[in-house]
């Protein structure tokens, strides 16, 4: 990431504060599937922010690693889950996805909201366990028009077209996935 996007991120999660316990659920594009989510297992939130996901996750039973670009977002992640009483299933890290993901075992959930590098998409996939859940948004041309970092029409859905895609939708400058690996894919990294 250039040092320009690095500081526009911590001057952004420094503007405001940590979110409070009452705000953690998971963005509304994901919630209408939120009973699709396992309750035990790992998980893997990419471009966390402030941990709102993760902590989220974590409450639900599963230990959850999320990474962030910001060390503003990281410290406001790990105060969050130490407040929502889930401290202990939660491990938080400064990381530039521009080098991929991180190194790590496979995963039961990858979380991925609003953020998108499309270098990432074979490995997110790699990354699942067999039946392995996979819950990505993206800003989007749809209802928004051209702009950096939006999505093109179907092309979440293209990218992730080896998973069992369970819902997709695009709109109001938003595209949205959850799928499934299918069993045959993925648990290649260890």
């Amino acid at each position: 990431m250039s040092e320009q996007d690095r500081v526009r991120w911590e001057e952004r999660y420094r503007s405001r504060p940590t979110p409070d316990v009452t705000a953690i659920e998971l963005p509304e594009v994901f919630a209408p599937y939120e009973d699709l989510f396992p309750s035990s297992g790992k998980a893997l939130d990419l471009a966390c922010g402030s941990g709102v996901v993760s902590v989220w996750l974590a409450r639900r039973g599963l230990d959850v690693w999320g990474v962030d670009i910001s060390e503003t977002a990281i410290a406001q992640a790990r105060e969050l889950a130490v407040r929502a009483g889930v401290g202990e299933r939660c491990r938080f890290d400064v990381f530039d996805l521009d080098s991929g993901l991180p190194a790590g075992p496979a995963v039961d959930v990858v979380v991925c909201h609003k953020f998108r590098d499309a270098r990432l998409d074979q490995p997110i996939i790699e990354r699942l366990t067999p039946g392995g859940w996979l819950a990505i948004s993206a800003l989007s041309i749809v209802g928004a028009g051209p702009g950096p970092y939006r999505v093109e029409p179907g092309e979440l859905t293209s990218s992730f077209a080896q998973l069992e895609v369970i819902a997709a939708g695009e709109g109001g400058g938003e595209a949205w996935l959850v799928a499934r690996n299918r069993g045959d894919l993925g648990s290649r990294q260890g």
